[in-house]
């Protein structure tokens, strides 16, 4: 069996004391869910849908990077929206991170 070794990044506000950014085990990445909150102040961006969805894609790729990986290799992301209107607008701002292999998405 592997180790779980976590992963944080250390001038992230709040984080590793309660949770972890993520965890690698057996060589995969696993990622905690991703608000939309500057990660050096812990506060929440401003703005709508949009700015949001850059922020916890742009968390997530930091994340990522820590854990010596990136979002190229993503292979299942979990999204979790609170008012379909919003759709639209997200996945506009969403495709723009991903290359020609998308990963699967919930």
């Amino acid at each position: 069996m592997s180790d779980k070794i976590p992963v944080n990044i250390a001038t992230s506000k709040g984080t590793g004391i309660l949770h972890n950014q993520a965890i690698v085990a057996n060589g995969v990445v696993y990622c905690s869910g991703q608000v939309p909150a500057d990660l050096t102040t812990g506060e929440i961006v401003a703005g709508g849908i949009k700015e949001h969805t850059h922020q916890c894609i742009r968390n997530l790729s930091a994340v990522l990077e820590e854990a010596g990986s990136g979002l190229e290799k993503a292979v299942k992301v979990n999204v979790f929206i609170t008012d379909m209107k919003n759709f639209a607008a997200m996945n506009e701002v969403y495709v723009q991170y991903w290359g020609a292999v998308k990963p699967v998405r919930t």
